[in-house]
């Protein structure tokens, strides 16, 4: 006689539930310790349950008019980043590369800020560069002069340039210039200065000026010589290469400085006269594995500059912070800042220093996350997650797949091995950063919050998702979509 099949009801009551968890992560964790099998979809209401703002990336996204312009003109700025040709050709006195930089004029990161609102280390920064200047006889009369308004103050970005964490320039700092040769443009930015006590942290005693002192009459020099015999260095291949070598680009440069100082090494032994002074410079980029960051940032600037000013556009193109103010660019709006109170960043600290040391982040070294290298690019650089404190090294991927949510596209020359040669996700959208709520992630490091101290840490730092809001209403107001 055959068996009476069960019914459904008999069968599920039978037979131990599976789950399927929609939202909150927490449930999944009460659901296995019970032993039920789960499996959980990530899940968030659009633009966070904001009604205005989705029923405003709906409208943006339905409007027939709006949407293809939208479209079209993202597709013109991913092509603009995607063939840029950087390369890097000189290194010169910022006064001899960048038009209006004057005397008592300081370049600093981030958007806009004024001195009565600037950070421990950007003033202890900004206190170094103008004795290393000779504005001031000492660190003293330096602070007195900046908050008497006898300096200028102005964002990197506003002169084609970029700097990492306070990111200072003066008119005697030499600065790599790298030329977007497909487009024309040129950016620069000042050379790494090493590790330990830096201006770029805040550190302002004398050795960081002996140092500052020696990049800009023997290191600068030498390397100018060397980049005009080599006609230059292209810099997409080496990127390429340093992400298979394990460099993401932002937190780890070790890959990149290893094959940059291969490619500058018998151009630095043919161009100078003093063997002493060959070895110096040979040993300074040697011993810093952070050396190659500055070239990516001014790399990805020239990048993302022919981007700027496409009406419509959605993708951004500069995302920079100064300890106060987290700014983003966006290429629709042209030079609008977009701003909101940055983050502090979580991480790991140096032994003796902990999170209340630390000053909210700062830097233009975001500028390599818009064009996806950075914490979009953690899969490719594994030990940068447990370095960071974001986790075991296996979920570094877990970044990169979680940026390809808010990214147009992928980067087919510059891959991932490790996740089966993906490209690294490019062309951060403003719309889905909004929609999903998913900041864009930033490799960091972590400087004291009192200026002249240095940096205490490194990690990793979400962008303010007001910053992204603030640009849809502009670029919908623009399109006339309300």
């Amino acid at each position: 006689m055959a068996e009476k099949e069960s019914t459904p009801a008999e069968e599920l009551l039978s037979t131990r539930p599976k789950v399927v968890n929609v939202g909150l992560e927490a449930f999944v964790r009460d659901l296995k310790d019970a032993g039920i099998e789960v499996v959980h979809v990530d899940w968030a209401p659009p633009a966070g349950g904001d009604p205005e703002m989705a029923a405003l990336l709906a409208k943006l996204g339905s409007e027939e008019s709006a949407i293809n312009l939208i479209e079209d003109a993202n597709r013109e700025a991913i092509k603009r980043i995607l063939e840029g040709e950087p390369k890097l050709l000189d290194v010169v006195p910022a006064r001899e590369a960048i038009a209006g930089l004057k005397e008592r004029m300081i370049l600093h990161a981030g958007p806009p800020i004024t001195w009565d609102r600037m950070c421990g280390p950007m003033r202890g920064a900004i206190a170094g560069a103008i004795v290393f200047e000779g504005w001031a006889p000492d660190l003293a009369s330096a602070e007195k002069m900046a908050a008497a308004g006898e300096i200028e103050f102005h964002p990197n970005h506003h002169f084609g340039c970029v700097g990492p964490m306070t990111g200072m320039t003066t008119m005697s700092m030499p600065v790599f210039v790298v030329e977007n040769v497909r487009f024309g443009n040129r950016a620069y930015c000042a050379i790494n200065e090493g590790l330990g006590r830096v201006m770029r942290f805040g550190g302002n005693d004398e050795t960081v000026l002996a140092r500052l002192r020696w990049l800009r009459d023997v290191f600068g020099p030498e390397l100018s010589k060397a980049l005009r015999l080599l006609g230059g260095i292209e810099l997409k291949s080496l990127v390429a290469r340093g992400l298979s070598m394990g460099d993401e680009l932002h937190q780890r440069n070790v890959a990149c400085s290893s094959i940059f100082l291969r490619e500058i090494a018998p151009a630095l032994a043919r161009s100078s006269s003093d063997k002493e002074v060959l070895a110096e410079c040979l040993t300074f980029i040697a011993k810093n594995e952070q050396f190659f960051l500055n070239i990516a940032m001014v790399m990805a600037k020239s990048m993302t500059d022919p981007a700027r000013g496409i009406r419509g556009s959605t993708i951004v193109t500069a995302m920079c912070r100064n300890g106060t103010d987290f700014g983003v660019r966006v290429s629709g709006t042209g030079d609008q800042w977009f701003t909101a109170p940055v983050e502090m960043p979580e991480g790991l600290y140096f032994p003796g220093f902990s999170a209340k040391d630390a000053n909210p982040d700062m830097g233009d070294s975001a500028i390599v996350e818009t064009v996806g290298l950075g914490g979009f690019a953690m899969g490719a650089a594994p030990a940068v997650a447990g370095f960071v404190g974001a986790g075991a090294p296996s979920s570094a991927v877990n970044f990169t797949k979680r940026m390809r949510e808010i990214t147009v596209t992928q980067n087919p020359e510059w891959t991932i091995p490790v996740m089966d040669f993906a490209g690294v996700p490019t062309g951060i959208d403003v719309r889905l950063v909004v929609e999903t709520g998913y900041a864009p992630v930033i490799n960091t490091g972590i400087a004291h919050k009192e200026p002249g101290i240095g940096q205490v840490g490194a990690g990793v730092v979400k962008a303010p998702l007001a910053c992204f809001t603030q640009a849809v209403r502009a670029i919908a107001e623009d399109l006339g979509v309300s």
